[in-house]
């Protein structure tokens, strides 16, 4: 069998149970739902919305195969009219969205659907599952582009993903919040990243003489002669590579950097540094790697650490610090009535929404006004129609330009909200004609909660 990424029963058993009582209710009238998140993390000011690519994908070759309808069948929880349904089943809606690389906050839609009750239902599941999660990891990896900026930054982190599916979406949206590519050879060629690579000191330690090692390997690969330095004692490797970098010369080669991976790396790029230039080669950088994250490479920029660049692994592609986003997938409107969930705690915001992004007299942001999306407000729009009738309006939008949108959004964004340590108010507003649609109970919930006014 083959690994069930884009199968139709990626999903909760509830979507189907309920689709299945939707039928026989004969409850198919004109639904939305929109995707959005509940809280936002203290330590995170703001988000960057990634993974809109994979929904649409998902959206639009939405079907159930024969061999999906033949289990449901045999499974004996549903009856035959209802697998008939499924057998031509399809995703027909509209899809309104934030482009990918759009700054957001709490309580702001990311993806709207309008589509028929079951339609809309059906994809609840797997839409959370992409959007949370390339929104999560891009949301983290822009953390390091704010506190290294200019530096290569090189996702690591395949090896300690929580699987093959985080590792390739993980190294995307890396890729989209400024990384400089990634060490992960299927996501290079899916996504068209640039790929990045060095050793393991398992290299180093197959050879009988480390000089050895760092010359066979810059005679096979010349134009990626990047060397581990650290696997016995990091200074003397450093004085063995101003003799390779030497001897390379003279075949018309050049030792681009060193990689250090252990011990106290800040004092290490310094002591290596010196080496470099004492040696006569002040051209050669210095890459390291091993437990990094924002919060280290801030404080190495701080210090001046003389470091090129970084490998960013295991605190990234699994976002330690915040490894989840309470997100949801909430009814906004049935059969043309808005509806809102007043659970207590978790109470939403009625009826089709848009947000209208206020900016002050510089270009920076001001505010986010929360509406509804059939009473115009001042303000830019942020929610786009990507999809009609299941089918894309335009076409698959280039990496890059996601990259330029990003760095474009951070530099509209008031100083404090760029803070890795201090966390700033919410920027949101929520407009009177969503607020008439509420009971004064729910509005003083949703107040006293959120603190959103």
């Amino acid at each position: 069998m083959n690994y069930p990424t884009e199968s139709a029963l990626l999903t909760d058993l509830y979507e189907l149970t309920m689709l299945h009582v939707y039928y026989k209710e004969g409850m198919t009238g004109h639904a939305v739902f929109e995707l959005f998140l509940h809280k936002r993390p203290d330590n995170r000011n703001f988000l960057i919305a990634a993974g809109l690519d994979q929904a649409l994908d998902y959206l639009e070759n939405f079907a159930f195969t024969e061999d999906e309808c033949q289990w449901l069948d045999d499974s004996g929880r549903f009856d035959k009219d209802f697998i008939d349904i499924l057998k031509d089943f399809t995703f027909t809606g509209d899809v309104y969205a934030l482009p990918e690389g759009t700054i957001f906050f709490e309580k702001e839609p990311i993806i709207r659907i309008e589509a028929p009750l079951p339609e809309a239902q059906i994809v609840e599941t797997r839409l959370i599952n992409l959007l949370q999660f390339q929104s999560m990891i891009a949301s983290k990896a822009v953390r390091s582009s704010i506190a290294a900026p200019g530096k290569l930054l090189v996702d690591f982190g395949l090896r300690r993903a929580h699987g093959a599916e985080a590792g390739m979406l993980a190294a995307r949206a890396c890729y989209l919040a400024g990384f400089s590519g990634t060490s992960n050879v299927a996501a290079s060629r899916l996504f068209d990243i640039p790929m990045f690579g060095t050793m393991a000191h398992s290299y180093i330690m197959a050879h009988d003489d480390e000089r050895q090692a760092f010359l066979n390997f810059a005679k096979a690969q010349p134009d990626n002669i990047v060397l581990l330095i650290d696997t016995y004692d990091t200074e003397s490797a450093a004085i063995k590579v101003i003799e390779v970098a030497d001897q390379l010369q003279h075949l018309g080669l050049e030792v681009h950097a060193v990689r250090l991976d252990s011990g106290n790396i800040s004092e290490h790029a310094c002591e290596v540094r010196k080496i470099l230039e004492d040696g006569g080669h002040p051209e050669i950088g210095i890459f390291a790697s091993s437990n990094l994250d924002e919060h280290v490479l801030e404080k190495m920029s701080k210090a001046g650490v003389p470091i090129d660049g970084f490998g960013i692994g295991t605190k990234i592609i699994v976002s330690e610090d915040v490894p989840f986003l309470d997100c949801v997938y909430k009814l906004q409107e049935y059969a043309g009535t808005p509806r809102y969930k007043q659970s207590e705690g978790k109470i939403t915001l009625p009826g089709r929404r848009q947000i209208y992004r206020r900016y002050d007299q510089k270009g920076i942001l001001d505010y986010d006004l929360i509406g509804l999306a059939d009473k115009q407000q001042h303000g830019e729009p942020l929610l786009i129609k990507v999809m009609e009738q299941g089918k894309r309006v335009d076409a698959r939008e280039p990496l890059q330009e996601i990259r330029k949108r990003i760095d474009a959004q951070l530099k509209q964004l008031p100083e404090e909200f760029l803070s890795l340590h201090v966390s700033v108010e919410s920027p949101i507003k929520i407009s009177d004609d969503i607020k008439a649609l509420m009971d004064a109970d729910s509005i003083a919930q949703l107040c006293n909660t959120t603190g959103l006014s």
